[in-house]
């Protein structure tokens, strides 16, 4: 499969596409569809789910830097470990999607979700570590050729997870089940295609706190929890503001795979825009054009589809860049002051899935505390409110991003020479 990968790209980097997209497939969706199944068939409450989210993400404050660890000791020996992992990953969405509860459902909840953390994490924090060493291989720009594949089959993973549900749902009474065995089946996959690159990995390098202690890394990592907000507070809410706000039972398939497909296919195009004018500029471009995408999105209301579809198409777009360009942009600082990565990374992985986390925690509890409830009418002040999480929070965010990201010197970071 990896012969065959080669052939048809010349890097051998199409095996980094699918397994980009098999993690994304069990990363966004998770906020997306598991609290919704939970509240929808098992009735957990918003605000249980959201303490239990948050309460996961205490975990990873001492388990992701301790998982980037464990990948550095393991070397070569990454391989067996990322199968183990995988199987732990395929058998927590097996649990949360295909298996009634056998006990109190939200223990079940917490339980399954553990599971799929922790392997999602440690198998993130090989994938990314593993590609700085990959990227060398590919002479100049290699961060950013790498990306080129594993960023849009990141994205196109999640165009996936968001609408196999509904796919699933008109050839089977049980379309959440049905997407957790062919999510099983793409682990499988991923874990084969990717078995040759778990290959010379440098020496261990110093402790997470080497990382900790660069103020280039440093400042990266608090831009990206920055700029992973906006998307957690949208992914929290997605569903929630397309029912209630919009009142378009339905619509939510449609437009999560138009914002996400838009994604995938103006991350190239980013790509090419940063070799042309540098990485930094490009970055602030597209958050510039995420605000402006998202400042009117407040104003919208019931039946409103085609505007919001608009917002969907431009606010993708940008997504493209941050997903693209960030993390080259932190790859390339790790190939400077931690060759081997994966304490970087462990903590990288930390940040994106806090801000998921703490999105869940506050957000849902408020909206519940507003009298917004899943599936049933709700007042104009609750909608408002829904509004203004939805859209307003992350426009303050990203600026917040921005600004720093604007502030932030990264001439020594060899953005337009190594990647």
């Amino acid at each position: 499969m990896i012969l065959s990968a080669r052939m048809v790209d010349g890097d051998g980097l199409a095996p980094w596409a699918l397994f980009g997209g098999v993690l994304a497939m069990a990363g966004l969706p998770i906020y997306i569809h598991a609290p919704k199944v939970f509240a929808d068939q098992h009735g957990v409450s918003l605000a249980a789910m959201g303490a239990v989210l948050f309460g996961l993400r205490l975990l990873d404050v001492a388990q992701d830097p301790l998982l980037g660890r464990l990948a550095e000791v393991l070397g070569n020996r990454r391989g067996a470990a990322v199968a183990l992992a995988g199987t732990g990953l395929a058998t927590g969405m097996l649990g949360l999607f295909a298996v009634d509860p056998p006990i109190a459902p939200l223990l079940w909840f917490a339980l399954m979700l553990t599971l799929v953390f922790s392997a999602y994490s440690f198998l993130t924090i090989c994938f990314y570590a593993q590609g700085v060493t990959r990227a060398a291989t590919l002479g100049a720009l290699g961060h950013l050729r790498l990306a080129r594949w594993r960023e849009p089959g990141a994205l196109l993973g999640v165009c996936l997870a968001a609408v196999a549900p509904a796919v699933f749902a008109t050839l089977t009474d049980a379309p959440y089940a049905a997407f957790a065995w062919a999510f099983a089946l793409f682990v499988l996959l991923a874990v084969t295609a990717m078995r040759g690159e778990w290959q010379a990995t440098p020496a261990p390098s110093p402790a997470f706190g080497t990382v900790i202690t660069d103020p280039v890394a440093r400042r990266l990592l608090v831009i990206a929890l920055l700029n992973a907000s906006p998307m957690a507070v949208t992914a929290t809410l997605f569903l929630y503001f397309v029912d209630g706000r919009l009142a378009a039972p339905g619509a939510e398939a449609p437009l999560l795979l138009l914002f996400f497909l838009t994604a995938a296919g103006a991350a190239p195009l980013w790509g090419h825009l940063s070799d042309r004018f540098g990485p930094k500029p490009v970055l602030i471009g597209a958050m510039v054009l995420s605000i402006a995408a998202f400042a009117p999105v407040p104003l919208l209301g019931a039946g409103d589809i085609a505007a919001f579809a608009a917002v969907c198409l431009v606010s993708g777009a940008a997504l493209g860049a941050d997903l693209t360009l960030l993390p080259a942009l932190f790859a390339a600082r790790m190939e400077r002051i931690a060759p081997s990565a994966a304490a970087g990374f462990g903590l990288w992985s930390f940040v994106s899935k806090f801000a998921l986390a703490l999105a869940a925690l506050v957000l849902l509890p408020v909206l519940q505390l507003a009298g917004f409830t899943p599936g049933a009418p709700a007042s104009q002040g609750a909608l408002t409110l829904l509004a203004l999480l939805y859209a307003g929070l992350p426009c303050l965010l990203k600026a917040a991003a921005l600004i720093l990201l604007a502030t932030t010197e990264l001439e020594d970071t060899p953005c337009r020479t190594s990647f």
